[in-house]
């Protein structure tokens, strides 16, 4: 996602992301979006990850880590994620395991978002040990460490408050050496001190975009995507049924954006010149083929004024 060297340093350009929930959506729709957004230029897609739909335990939903190699398997760019998945689930030497097997067999298109828990309740349900709030984003840290340190592919002895191991050895390693790791989140207290200590990327939610530029400087290094709930119209015509749907789905999300692409490019330009570098867009209609095509033809292209590396704080 780095460009040519310009007059600040090197510049960066706009890249799309797909969000899709696998919630209610079998894997020929999840593959027909992904294929979708592959070919019309996205950087990547993105996924859920909890043992049921918050809200909706009872409906269908495909397990995260499943779908997304999957997914990586019928696509050839397209990179694949979560956001975010949630590090309470897996212990840190296995989520190494894993992000290192999924990256080499994808030919290092992982990108690896995580966070500590955003469904307290299902923790419990579920039979894990909640700690509370500051322990988790603690177990987060460490685990951040760990990965870093297992990806090198040497023996790893590690006594933390959280976790400890002795001579554990993480091999294939990673295609780069190591994953981009996405943290999600706002919360000035407990998640941005990680961004800012721990991330490759901050990704700012929805619910947080108005208040960009305010946190850009709590974010440190960190790279930055913007989470939006995106109502696209294809016309004038349809753009009161578009925003109503929108706002119906999504309104309580926060950050909703809904118009036609020039307008919808008028919003996003906004986070764009506060260094946002990705935008990962879940639509009114849940990404189908004719509206993920219409945000790249038309949305993307507003946006790709060249943002250099003293613009978003490197």
């Amino acid at each position: 996602m780095t460009g040519p060297s310009g007059p600040g340093g090197p510049v960066t350009r706009a890249r799309a992301g797909l969000y899709l929930p696998q919630i209610r959506m079998d894997f020929t729709a999840i593959e027909r979006r992904a294929r979708a957004a592959e070919e019309a230029g996205f950087h990547s897609v993105w996924f859920i990850d909890h043992l049921a739909p918050p809200g909706g335990r009872g409906l269908d939903m495909l397990d995260a880590w499943t779908v997304a190699t999957a997914v990586a398997m019928r696509t050839e760019r397209l990179r694949v994620g979560h956001l975010v998945l949630c590090a309470e689930f897996r212990h840190p030497a296995v989520l190494a395991k894993m992000a290192a097997s999924l990256d080499v067999i994808s030919g290092g298109r992982l990108e690896l978002g995580l966070g500590w828990g955003s469904v307290p309740r299902e923790l419990t349900d579920y039979g894990f040990h909640d700690p509370g709030p500051a322990a988790r984003a603690g177990r987060l840290a460490e685990t951040i460490d760990l990965l870093r340190l297992l990806w090198t592919g040497e023996p790893v002895g590690f006594d933390g408050e959280h976790w400890t191991l002795r001579d554990a050895v993480c091999r294939p390693r990673p295609v780069a050496g190591r994953v981009p790791i996405h943290l999600g989140g706002a919360g000035p207290r407990l998640t941005m001190p990680l961004v800012a200590g721990r991330a490759d990327w901050w990704n700012c939610p929805s619910s947080a975009a108005h208040r960009l530029a305010e946190l850009r400087p709590s974010a440190g290094a960190a790279r930055i995507s913007v989470q939006h709930p995106i109502g696209l119209a294809a016309s004038s015509a349809a753009r009161e049924e578009v925003v109503e749907t929108a706002r119906r789905r999504f309104g309580a999300w926060g950050g909703v954006i809904a118009g036609t692409p020039d307008e919808v490019a008028a919003e996003l330009a906004r986070e764009r010149a506060a260094g946002a570098e990705l935008f990962v867009c879940q639509f009114h209609d849940f990404g189908t083929p004719e509206t993920i095509r219409l945000f790249a033809e038309e949305v993307l292209p507003a946006l790709e004024r060249p943002i250099t590396s003293k613009e978003h704080g490197e």
